[in-house]
């Protein structure tokens, strides 16, 4: 855990190298190990922001423990500015989404984080 899922109108031919530099981003933004990073690109042409089809984001980053109010200033700095240089989007034509949804509320490994690290 985390998982950084993004929905975006900006087209990528082959999206898998900017798959792997994402979750590589992803991990030392978050200060999460590279081996519990997930992330997905989903390309929707019809994704507007603002009225318009210019490139344009949305991304929901869900993950424990680690997004507070402060952090969260950090991140999106990073991840806006991949973004822009990245897919050629502007600052102003995303959202980012930061959801804890809480150990027990969330599975892996047939239990929850809440049995494998306990409740916080």
């Amino acid at each position: 855990m985390p998982s950084l899922e993004l929905r975006t109108n900006v087209h990528l031919a082959d999206p898998k190298p900017f798959i792997f530099e994402f979750s590589a981003l992803a991990a030392e933004a978050l200060s999460k190990p590279p081996q519990y990073i997930s992330v997905s690109y989903d390309y929707n042409e019809t994704l507007t922001f603002g009225g318009t089809f210019e490139p344009a984001f949305l991304l929901t980053v869900t993950s424990l423990d680690n997004l507070k109010p402060d952090l969260n200033e950090v991140y999106s700095k990073a991840l806006f500015g991949f973004f822009k240089e990245r897919l050629g989007i502007q600052g102003n034509r995303g959202y980012i989404t930061f959801l804890d949804p809480g150990r027990a509320y969330l599975g892996h490994e047939a239990t929850t984080f809440a049995t494998i690290f306990g409740s916080s």
